[in-house]
């Protein structure tokens, strides 16, 4: 049976024609040796930027702005995901590299924190779309100023929806041959066709939402500012896409290589093994993409307006000044016991 690690991965997939001949086994060593490589040191650094983009957002979302405001929440609420997202990928980047020794309890909290943080992603980068084409389309529409209890009860559905949809990864990952997988291929399959059906549900209302929204901003009466509202969109809508698009079609195809294949002839068997491997070089390099959203995020969804770019700019100054501020004082402690001949140390 192939099973396959909460990141999706299919490291120990087999194409033999019969399990009791060993010289039909797929050898993927190589693969699983770049994977290892690949996955450490790239994800370390998605790991990192993603921490300080994330935890900056929601610092200068608490500094300066209203989190009662349904937009501002469910920015704060995106970054708290993305900090779930990116909390789990250490584990999976461990349960590549070593024998998981963690404990069974790790992995289902390890594999459940993952995809609680990659549903709720999904789910908030859907809403925020649509949340952006009624304001573009309806802006007197009450739910452009939703406030409140408005903005809590649809951040907290998000969870609640996300908690469901990975509930199943909880109960069904294990630890299987010193690896946190998934249990059966069953539950394997079912996760996979989960994440290509939340793609195929953010492309269909990216797509309409925003195709919407850059006719209205094209017609004669638009703002002035319409040119970098639509580079924008254009910018988000391609990352998305060039982000997402690859993994999702290589997961899919993956899974096309669990069911059980029949006796076949060798050339036939080496073909598929080669074909495999390919595959699987292909999925970690567009995982690689698909996953380094979570550090993406801050940047398009924040970052790219003025106002949390001012709101950014205006605490690192204060904190510059502040620091100015201490090494001030600290220099007139410093010269003021000299000059009385005290000794004081910092």
């Amino acid at each position: 049976m192939d099973y396959t690690d909460y990141s999706g991965s299919s490291d120990y997939s087999n194409y033999s024609g019969s399990s009791d001949d060993p010289d039909e086994t797929c050898d993927k060593t190589s693969v699983i040796e770049f994977g290892a490589v690949f996955t450490v040191v790239l994800f370390s650094i998605v790991v990192i930027l993603s921490l300080l983009g994330n935890l900056m957002v929601i610092v200068v979302l608490a500094k300066y702005e209203n989190l009662k405001a349904l937009t501002n929440a469910f920015i704060l609420n995106l970054a708290a995901s993305d900090l779930f997202f990116t909390a789990a990928l250490p584990f999976w980047a461990y349960n590549h590299v070593h024998a998981w020794t963690l404990g069974e309890h790790a992995c289902k909290t390890a594999t459940f924190v993952f995809y609680v943080g990659f549903y709720s992603s999904g789910i908030l980068l859907i809403l925020m779309t649509a949340h952006r084409y009624v304001a573009v389309m309806s802006p007197l529409s009450n739910l452009v100023s939703t406030t409140g209890s408005g903005s809590v009860a649809a951040c907290a559905a998000v969870w609640a929806a996300s908690t469901l949809a990975a509930s199943p990864s909880f109960v069904t990952s294990a630890v299987v041959e010193e690896r946190c997988h998934f249990s059966s291929s069953y539950w394997e399959l079912w996760v996979v066709y989960q994440q290509n059906a939340l793609f195929a549900l953010s492309s269909v209302v990216f797509v309409f939402c925003y195709s919407q929204i850059m006719c209205r901003l094209l017609r004669p009466t638009a703002q002035r500012r319409k040119n970098k509202t639509l580079k924008l969109i254009f910018t988000l809508t391609a990352v998305f896409f060039v982000g997402w698009a690859p993994y999702n079609i290589v997961i899919f195809l993956q899974t096309l290589n669990t069911r059980n294949p029949q006796p076949v002839a060798p050339k036939v068997l080496l073909a598929a093994c080669e074909a495999s491997r390919r595959l699987d070089y292909a999925f970690y390099v567009t995982r690689l993409f698909a996953f380094s959203h979570c550090c993406l995020n801050p940047v398009f969804y924040v970052f790219v307006g003025v106002k949390f770019k001012n709101h950014l700019m205006k605490m690192l100054k204060g904190w510059g000044r502040r620091n100015s501020s201490l090494r001030n004082r600290q220099s007139r402690l410093t010269i003021t016991s000299l000059t009385s001949g005290e000794e004081v140390v910092m």
